[in-house]
């Protein structure tokens, strides 16, 4: 593992026990703006492992510290922002990676993950379409990343306050939002990604997921950022109450209501919207659908419940045409649905969308990875991007008045 360490990074001006030298300490010697961290040649690695020297990764909100003890000295190197791959940009995994995260509990869910690399980001990516092929889970986990996002306020200037995708949804009191009935079983299902792969943010995790989500289920490219930073503790979540409901006394008024406080706008709210086309509703969650259909009676997943179309894993514009017709008993239409077709403005677009799937699948994706960008604060700050598709020039702080 090499680390590049910071200009500040000098060598100490008297060492303490300078009879005993480990390792790092005779690199630093020999190349005072770098720390190469490798056992010599005649030394096994088993011996590095144990008690002689042993390397961490600390990280909180506001520092990270790689330090580099053995019996009788230490080495540190500090940052004063997180670890990210433009603070400590020469990371490179080796046989001690395992060492380095072994302080972050990995089997628990509220581990905090330093920035995310964009390498684990990827290898993530690959394990998320293998679970949607065995669970054909698309639309749990479009909702994880959609209600980890959806509590942003443009009114609110700091983070994590102003909420937005920061990974807050994986705590208990957040949780148990009435909103969120049922995605603890959506965090169930990628723990074991998460475990895999430490160098990956939840906030990260949940808005890759439903991105990958919406691509494998047939629907558009999404332009999505990453380097979302966690907020660390449940004290962090947001209030209970920023989600919308399904069936609001005034269901277009609600829709702007919820929407306008993240800075979206009446396209956006349309198109959004659409992608009901995925997924069912559980009575015994949310309140609204049939215990089940004809469409939803054999699964794929568990039995039950009433989906908003026929095929309710394909991403499509079917959403739109179905709501518009309104023939078929077996197929849901929420009071927020309804709206869609009933609000002159919110009516152009439905109507536009119901005809034009092409039309539909670009709003979409311009609107969902809007709403992953909400109220996130990025390290880097200008986002990482994994496949060349850059979208938006993003600026964490481009939709609200803070400074993060």
């Amino acid at each position: 593992m090499r680390v590049c360490a910071p200009q500040a990074l000098k060598k100490p001006a008297n060492p303490p026990h300078q009879h005993i030298k480990t390792v790092a300490q005779s690199q630093m010697a020999q190349y005072p703006s770098s720390l190469t961290l490798s056992p010599p040649k005649s030394q096994p690695m088993a011996s590095l492992r144990g008690s002689a020297a042993t390397v961490r990764l600390l990280h909180s909100a506001s520092r990270v510290r790689l330090s580099l003890s053995s019996a009788s000295s230490s080495l540190s190197i500090s940052s004063s922002s997180s670890y990210s791959p433009s603070s400590l940009k020469c990371l490179q995994f080796s046989p001690l990676a395992p060492h380095i995260f072994k302080d972050q509990n990995r089997s628990s869910m509220s581990t905090v993950a330093a920035a995310s690399d964009p390498a684990q980001l990827k290898s993530a990516r690959e394990d998320i379409k293998e679970l949607l092929k065995s669970k054909s889970c698309h639309p749990i986990l479009v909702r994880l990343g959609w209600h980890d996002s959806g509590t942003y306020n443009k009114n609110i200037e700091e983070w994590p306050r102003r909420g937005g995708a920061n990974g807050s949804l994986r705590f208990d009191i957040e949780l148990k939002h009435a909103a969120n009935a049922g995605l603890v079983n959506a965090l169930k299902l990628i723990k074991p990604i998460k475990d895999k792969y430490s160098g990956v943010t939840y906030a990260d995790l949940f808005q890759l997921a439903s991105a990958t989500a919406i691509e494998e289920a047939g629907g558009p490219k999404i332009p999505m950022k990453y380097g979302r930073v966690d907020v660390s503790a449940p004290e962090e979540c947001p209030e209970e109450g920023r989600l919308p409901a399904a069936g609001p006394p005034k269901p277009a008024d609600h829709l702007r209501e919820v929407f306008y406080r993240m800075g979206l706008n009446d396209k956006e709210i349309v198109a959004l919207s659409g992608a009901h086309t995925l997924g069912r509703s559980r009575p015994e969650r949310s309140g609204w659908g049939k215990p089940e259909t004809k469409y939803t009676k054999n699964g794929p997943g568990a039995p039950g419940g009433q989906s908003w179309t026929a095929e309710w894993l394909k991403f499509d514009n079917s959403y739109f045409k179905d709501i518009k017709q309104r023939k078929d008993d077996d197929l849901l239409v929420l009071p927020t649905d309804a709206a869609l077709f009933e609000d002159p403005s919110f009516k152009v677009y439905a109507e536009k969308y119901a005809e034009d799937q092409e039309a539909f699948f670009k709003d979409y994706a311009e609107a969902h990875a809007k709403l992953s960008n909400l109220g996130a604060k990025f390290d880097p700050q200008e986002g990482i991007v994994l496949d060349g598709v850059a979208g938006e020039k993003f600026m964490a702080a481009k939709y609200s008045s803070g400074k993060d």
